[in-house]
């Protein structure tokens, strides 16, 4: 048994630290909200996981340093725009050779970071944490569905091999299985660019489209991804698996996902302000657009899907013109060039 704490008691902290529970850890969940942690811990019910229980031995805390002393791993599982700002917070408790894997899926806007760089950057500004060990877990896994026990496979992406056997064996559980991967920025690019493919699945629903327009923006918008992936430096076989393909395919089909439910009432005419509203949770494809489309112009990656979202969304755009350009692009191959 292992003591890990939980940064973040959002649904996907939440389902994270009931799994981890249910494999025999001592579990501590942090939030920066009292009256959040008061309601967990009496009522053992989170608003946002229907028909889930929350095991009584998961301790909810709003105090840091609760969460972060003496835990053998860390699990980061805040919204992404605020990774950075809980690591500051988290600092003083964190032992320099801590690992931590980041369950936030995102990027960096001012930066370009994926968020595991971002979590080593912050902890290292005192000069004194440069040892630390990071891992991201990704993949096709809604957090209604993992805190139902219903069969569910993630990725624990490290270029440290251990610490990423390490995560792997922390999630055993009959319901949650663990692949490794070692090409971290793949799996987390993965994580962050798939919001946006899934915000444009959702727009062409939203606009009356059908499935054979869903699946074109799925597969096209891999194909992006890929294309982005590879000038980085990633491995090809991340983008076509868990991380890529499959956590494209669930975020861009799902009842579950916020990212099409978001593009969907674009489609249909709201604002995208008035969507993040609708939707009430935190929309992670909005806030990764800027990130990607400077990865794009940085790497000279052409991402027209992602840019059409962007025009629709930060632009103004009219979606169904938006629609139109892009069936209306010059004729290319696909077999040999993405």
């Amino acid at each position: 048994m292992s003591s890990i704490g939980v940064l973040g008691a959002g649904s996907w902290g939440t389902a994270l630290a009931r799994v981890l529970s249910r494999a025999g850890h001592e579990v501590a969940v942090w939030s920066v909200d009292p009256e959040e942690v008061r309601s967990l811990s009496e009522t053992r019910r989170h608003r946002n996981l229907p028909g889930a229980v929350i095991p009584e031995d998961i301790r909810f805390t709003a105090d840091i340093r609760e969460a972060c002393a003496g835990r053998e791993i860390l699990i980061c599982a805040v919204p992404s725009v605020y990774v950075r700002s809980t690591m500051e917070k988290a600092r003083p408790y964190i032992p320099p050779r801590q690992l931590i894997a980041d369950a936030a899926k995102g990027m960096e806007a001012g930066t370009l970071m994926t968020l595991s760089e971002v979590i080593r950057e912050e902890l290292n500004r005192d000069g004194e944490h440069g040892g630390i060990r990071t891992a991201a877990l990704s993949g096709p896994t809604h957090a209604e569905e993992v805190a139902l026990d219903l069969p569910t496979t993630i990725v624990s992406a490290s270029a440290d091999a251990d610490a990423a056997r390490q995560v792997q064996e922390a999630f055993r559980n009959t319901c949650l299985r663990v692949y490794t991967n070692p090409d971290i920025r793949g799996v987390e690019l993965c994580g962050a660019l798939k919001n946006i493919i899934a915000l444009a699945a959702g727009i062409s629903a939203g606009l009356g489209f059908g499935d054979n327009t869903k699946a074109a923006i799925i597969t096209r918008g891999l194909a992006e991804i890929t294309r982005l992936g590879l000038k980085m430096g990633c491995r090809p076989e991340t983008f076509s698996g868990l991380a890529g393909m499959g956590d494209l395919i669930v975020t861009a089909t799902s009842r579950h996902s916020r990212n099409n439910r978001c593009g969907m009432l674009i489609g249909q005419g709201y604002s995208p302000e008035a969507a993040v509203r609708e939707v009430g949770m935190v929309v992670e494809g909005i806030n990764a657009l800027p990130a990607a489309m400077a990865l794009a112009g940085k790497y000279g990656a052409e991402m027209p899907i992602a840019a059409a979202a962007d025009a629709v969304i930060n632009r103004g755009k009219d979606p169904r013109e938006t629609v139109t350009e892009l069936m209306g692009r010059e004729y290319k191959a696909e077999a040999g060039g993405l």
